[in-house]
């Protein structure tokens, strides 16, 4: 697809790990961002480093399974890390918030609803609400977007949208019941008013497409945005014949 827009400009290799690699996009003049890949088990994440290239103060989004390769990320981008951004308290994203917040002496961004609902507890926790606020000169707006989990939350930076399990490029986070799948349709029709074509997506787990996908490619292929009602996108949301295995078949 062609790129007609500023978002990613650049894509290149920035280092090897044994087992994970770390990919740069140039998001804006002003921001990169790292992705770490990471697994344990079954479970494969992508892990976000955002980096002000000014100041080289960075935040880590969903830190979790392989912390080597995140200090190695640290260490080869020359960055500082400011703050650590969890989405939502699955496990699987917040498996390293604690340890890295500790070794850096940073804090710990987390939707205050889910530290309510995951009774989360750490010494460097800050609950996040609606407010944006920023680190060097990148603006972290954080968009509630409740369906996955209570307080699910998208971190919006710059061009960047860090969506943890809420939105994928191929469709979205699962849902507990009819109530959530509601807050879910909800949540992506709030997504859809708020950003700009060009906006990067940057989601929780890869399926298919690599992250830093154009949202507007995103609007064209994911059919979780196009329902035309709550009712509707429950109803195939939470359809029978949907297994764990396919479910988390990431890559």
């Amino acid at each position: 697809m062609q790129d007609r827009g500023i978002g990613c400009i650049v894509e290149r290799r920035m280092m090897e790990h044994s087992m994970e690699r770390s990919v740069e996009h140039a998001v804006t003049a002003a921001t990169e961002v790292h992705l770490i890949r990471v697994a344990r088990g079954p479970m494969k994440n992508n892990n976000y480093l955002v980096v002000d290239r000014a100041s080289r103060q960075a935040v880590l989004v969903d830190p979790a399974w392989d912390a080597d390769a995140i200090v190695a990320a640290l260490d080869g981008t020359g960055a500082v890390l400011r703050g650590i951004l969890v989405t939502h308290g699955h496990p699987d994203h917040t498996d390293l918030a604690g340890p890295l917040a500790q070794r850096y002496a940073c804090p710990i961004w987390m939707p205050r609803r889910e530290i309510a609902a995951f009774k989360y507890a750490a010494p460097q926790l800050v609950p996040v609400d609606g407010a944006p606020w920023s680190v060097g000169a990148l603006r972290i707006e954080p968009i509630i977007t409740p369906g996955h989990t209570p307080g699910c939350t998208c971190y919006l930076i710059g061009d960047a949208l860090f969506t943890g399990d809420v939105l994928f490029a191929e469709g979205c986070g699962i849902c507990p019941d009819e109530q959530a799948a509601h807050q879910m349709f909800d949540s992506l029709e709030r997504l859809k008013a708020r950003l700009a074509p060009h906006t990067r997506i940057f989601p929780g787990h890869t399926y298919g497409l690599p992250p830093g996908q154009r949202f507007d490619h995103v609007m064209q292929h994911n059919m979780y945005l196009h329902f035309p009602d709550r009712d509707a996108f429950a109803a195939f949301r939470l359809r029978k014949g949907q297994s764990m295995r396919q479910l988390l078949a990431f890559r």
